[in-house]
């Protein structure tokens, strides 16, 4: 599955599917004001100011799921309800585990929603081991709005001893 950067004519439809997929999964397991900040607008907001690092898979014009890592880990993975099964998300993962051990990232990190299974369990099938529950500060129009969730990390490589 090709695994492409995401170009700016590819904003609205990148926000639309963000949005979407956000909704699907978290709308009804977060706290409703943090739903009430989560708006197209808001997601639009956010993927233009990172819109280089924002891999996309699908053809152009029509993505089918993006992925944003930052600081180490996977910032961001979501995938259409069409494409769900289809082999997108973990291709996704891989180009973003792949990009993160190229940075020299040795242990990667995820923050999982609590109560999002389906997302646990992708996470779990693909070698991310579930390691606490941590607190993140997400950033929302008037500031930050902290949320308790699953964090999992995963070995990317390995330093090996040199022997001499």
């Amino acid at each position: 599955m090709d695994i492409r950067t995401a170009g700016q004519t590819e904003l609205d439809h990148l926000a639309h599917l963000w949005y979407r997929s956000w909704r699907d999964a978290h709308a009804a397991i977060l706290p409703e004001a943090l739903v009430r900040y989560r708006t197209l607008e808001s997601f639009r907001r956010r993927l233009q100011s990172v819109l280089p690092s924002v891999r996309v898979a699908g053809p152009p014009g029509r993505p089918l799921g993006l992925c944003i890592t930052k600081e180490g880990g996977v910032d961001h993975l979501f995938v259409s309800a069409s494409a769900r099964g289809t082999g997108v998300a973990t291709a996704l993962l891989s180009d973003a585990e792949a990009s993160l051990e190229n940075l020299g990232v040795k242990v990667a990190w995820l923050a999982c929603a609590i109560g999002n299974e389906r997302a646990a369990g992708f996470y779990e099938k693909n070698g991310w081991q579930r390691t606490g529950n941590v607190v993140i500060h997400l950033p929302v129009s008037d500031g930050v709005f902290p949320l308790e969730v699953w964090r999992y990390e995963k070995l990317l490589s390995e330093t090996w001893p040199v022997e001499g």
